[in-house]
């Protein structure tokens, strides 16, 4: 007769489902992970982000961008930073995705060149882009919060997978929220992950829809403060003849990862229709009101949702490679 031990584990094993049982087997991440393999991976990504920073001030939330846009389409992946062949369309050529900053990218690639140098083929361009964006939000002022590692890069990367997956500016708050709910995350969580917006910027051609000939009585989206719409007027009056024409994202203190974006959005000082809703939606002008008085709580949800997010779908095993080069796969 078996012991009661082993029938349990055969148990477990007859009524285990493949996909349960393939997640049991692969590896946790963990905050060791490169302890033995690469013990100065830390190091390296802090020199390479505080070194671009410094040069390219916008780093730090082009790297929040790329970051979010990559984890919101199949998992924290780096599947975002491959590069398109003659035969396959990649995520990065998206339509949403075509205005990313270069400043994102490069940084990856110049810690992925000195990790390569000091430890090679060892460390995944998922886990330098998460590790990166921490430490680049931290150098802006926000809050710190772990970064677990482990992942692998993904195998795939396809255009066709983005659309739907991401929220657009113009969307509803009904299609906002059914893309958060669809990956797992509460209205609060949405709240607090837009208040990436704290720093960056927008291009003009994202909100122009809402600024000019927004009505027959009104030029502009009323949600808007008058005296700021008519700013904003002025800043984007080129936008179709210089398409890389944009404003930050927050007016007040733009270079500064702190919860003034929520006393922006309730003064109508918000650029994106998708800002003016968040505080106009009852269910999210709640969270708004609350991080526009309470900075700690904006960054401790902040902090716990980015923590959530960097877990989201990540490869792990045999599920995934360590690239070489980050902007294509190995085979």
């Amino acid at each position: 007769m078996a012991p009661p031990l082993v029938l349990v584990l055969t148990l477990a094993a007859v009524f285990l489902s493949p996909t349960a049982a393939a997640q049991q087997r692969q590896p946790l991440l963990t905050t060791t992970y490169y302890s033995r393999t690469c013990p100065r991976f830390e190091q390296i990504v802090q020199d390479t982000t505080t070194n671009k920073q410094i040069a390219s001030p916008t780093t730090a939330a082009a790297a929040l961008r790329l970051f979010f846009h990559d984890c919101f389409v199949g998992g924290c992946d780096a599947s975002v930073l491959i590069t398109s062949t003659r035969f396959k369309k990649a995520e990065r050529d998206a339509d949403i995705n075509l205005s990313l900053p270069g400043d994102a990218f490069d940084v990856v690639v110049r810690a992925k060149t000195a990790l390569e140098l000091t430890c090679p083929g060892v460390v995944s361009c998922a886990d330098i882009l998460a590790v990166a964006t921490r430490n680049l939000v931290v150098m802006m002022g926000g809050p710190y919060y772990t970064v677990k590692l482990g992942r692998k890069d993904s195998l795939t990367s396809l255009a066709t997978t983005v659309e739907g997956n991401l929220p657009r500016p113009t969307m509803s708050m009904n299609q906002i929220i059914q893309i958060f709910e669809s990956k797992g995350f509460s209205i609060e969580e949405m709240v607090a992950l837009s208040g990436a917006h704290t720093i960056g910027f927008s291009h003009c051609k994202e909100f122009s829809s809402i600024l000019y000939n927004y009505s027959r009585t009104s030029e502009s989206d009323p949600s808007y403060y008058p005296e700021f719409a008519k700013s904003l007027r002025n800043a984007c009056a080129d936008y179709q003849k210089n398409p890389t024409l944009s404003v930050f994202n927050d007016v007040i203190t733009p270079n500064k990862f702190d919860n003034k974006y929520y006393d922006n959005v309730k003064k109508g000082l918000g650029l994106l229709s998708s800002d003016h809703v968040l505080s106009s939606d009852l269910r999210s002008r709640v969270y708004v009101e609350k991080y526009a008085k309470d900075q700690n709580a904006f960054f401790e949800a902040f902090a716990r949702a980015m923590e959530k997010l960097s877990g989201y779908g990540v490869k792990t095993g045999r599920y995934g490679e360590v690239r070489r080069r980050c902007d294509e796969f190995n085979n």
